[in-house]
């Protein structure tokens, strides 16, 4: 564990973003970042994602007003990829477990999709690290209905599947409008494919399934009604992986909690830009908690 003195040190040598490579956590090593100014927030990040995927949440207007911290979660990335089950409480509990590691006693946290369903965990299992909640485009599971089961993604040529993934991230994007907007299709296609680091790297396709398979599971639905902290719950309009009516059932579980829904798909966020500002005006305690 890195002691505060060296923290310090080097966030005064790397005032604008400090990486900090590894720090054991529970049984693996995990790969954090730390960046900016402001209150101090949790970013959880969907499914395969990878730090070294640019842009990224450092990227983001987030990055104006808080104090960031986003880790690769376990199985992902540059962090440890141990070929065991994963559990969505382990998933919860690396998150606390960095936290009390790097000293921060409490915080905010956005969980983005599988991150979305991290923090479900995380507020059920470690209430008490939390100040404020944003859950993105993310399920409940349960009677609350379940995000798409990539899981169960059919064995089809690549571009039938490019097709499908895009079409499902954003239900405008069907295949009719793919054939009639080839150059937009293309330019999606070529993000998508963009962020791929790491891909050859030994392990890389293990530890994405085994987050996958921890997906499978996960079910907060009746639980969510002991989260008693303010939440805010966005999501996109068009989005196929986590629809609007998941979204809105978890509204209804979680007392102190209000929904929004922006113009975009899956990565709505990125799409409309009211989304990061409704996000940041809601952890800076400027939107009603209702």
């Amino acid at each position: 564990m890195y002691s505060s003195d060296f923290l310090d040190t080097l966030t005064l040598l790397f005032p604008n973003r400090t990486a900090m490579p590894f720090i054991s956590v529970r049984d693996i090593q995990i790969y954090y970042e730390t960046s900016g100014k402001g209150p101090r927030l949790l970013y959880i990040s969907g499914t395969g994602a990878d730090l070294r995927n640019k842009p990224n949440i450092f990227d983001s207007p987030l990055a104006d007003h808080f104090e960031i911290l986003a880790f690769d979660q376990r199985g992902l990335g540059q962090s440890g990829r141990p070929d065991i089950r994963y559990t969505m409480e382990d998933y919860a509990d690396d998150a606390a477990e960095l936290l009390k590691a790097l000293g921060w006693d409490h915080c905010h946290v956005v969980g983005i999709s599988f991150g979305g369903m991290v923090a479900q965990e995380l507020a059920l299992r470690h209430a008490d690290c939390i100040d404020r909640m944003v859950l993105c485009c993310t399920s409940s599971g349960g009677a609350g209905g379940h995000s798409y089961p990539f899981h169960e993604m059919p064995d089809l040529p690549e571009d039938e599947m490019n097709s499908l993934s895009i079409a499902i991230n954003d239900s405008r994007h069907d295949s009719q409008w793919q054939q009639q907007n080839p150059d937009q299709y293309r330019a999606i296609l070529a993000l998508r494919n963009a962020r791929n680091a790491g891909a050859d790297e030994p392990g890389r396709e293990t530890g994405a399934l085994r987050q996958l398979e921890a997906r499978i599971d996960h079910d907060t639905c009746a639980r969510l009604t002991q989260v008693k902290l303010p939440v805010f719950i966005a999501g996109g309009a068009y989005d196929g992986i986590a629809p609007p009516q998941n979204l809105e059932a978890i509204q209804q579980q979680i007392e102190h909690s209000r929904i929004q829904f922006f113009q975009g798909g899956h990565d709505f966020y990125d799409h409309d830009p009211m989304a990061y500002r409704s996000i940041s005006k809601f952890l800076m305690g400027d939107l009603d908690d209702r």
